[in-house]
């Protein structure tokens, strides 16, 4: 897969809604229902970070789940791109961007949302033919203000912005010309997942489609 290619799938993923939960799953026997809960309050595109032992196991089960569409976040390491291959993720997440890891992708034909802080990552992706980035962390690398001043001098760029993004300031990153969709993990709360409150996260997936502008 070509950067180009991978870039247009990636940004197909992220025009499927407003949204993209940001998953942080500690026990594999929640991924089904909440992958169902998310998915029917209309948000598809679904992040799995690499940050729990689970993580791939979820990603497996999520993978089950008509309508979903499951990505593994934080990858890092060729072996990350190859596990999350295996378990079935569609897209993948990285917090920045070495050569090394956009060769793995670029050789597992999986579509990465690489990530980005500053215009001079964004032009170096661009310059090898990712125009659609991650821009990480976003609060605290100057929120939408920022990333609106990033994308001035690069439209050719569409973004991602993830990392302290919540319900409150989403539109404002959402009203952004060049924001595709935003990440969060707010749809998902851990206290929901474990109480297994499926109606709950689904109510906050439908707070989030409503974002759209």
């Amino acid at each position: 897969m070509t950067p180009q290619e991978a870039s247009l799938r990636a940004a197909e993923i992220c025009r499927l809604a407003p949204v993209v939960p940001v998953l942080v799953v500690d026990d594999a026997a929640h991924a089904q229902p909440l992958a169902e809960a998310l998915v029917k309050g209309g948000l598809p595109a679904l992040e799995v970070t690499l940050r729990t032992d689970a993580a791939l196991d979820v990603i497996r089960e999520m993978a089950k789940v008509d309508g979903g569409v499951v990505g593994a976040g934080t990858l890092l390491t060729p072996d990350d791109v190859k596990a999350a291959v295996d378990a079935g993720a569609k897209f993948g997440v990285s917090p920045g961007a070495t050569d090394t890891l956009l060769d793995a992708c670029e050789e597992a034909g999986l579509p990465l949302l690489p990530g980005v802080a500053t215009s001079t990552e964004a032009m170096r992706l661009l310059e090898r033919g990712y125009t659609t980035q991650k821009f990480f962390p976003a609060e605290a690398n100057g929120g939408a203000k920022a990333l609106g001043a990033i994308g001035a001098p690069l439209p050719q760029v569409k973004f991602c912005p993830t990392g302290g993004v919540s319900l409150a300031n989403a539109p404002d990153y959402l009203g952004l010309s060049n924001t595709l969709c935003v990440g969060g993990s707010w749809v998902a709360p851990k206290t929901l997942v474990q109480s297994g409150d499926w109606a709950g996260i689904e109510k906050l997936a439908r707070e989030a489609v409503a974002l759209q502008v």
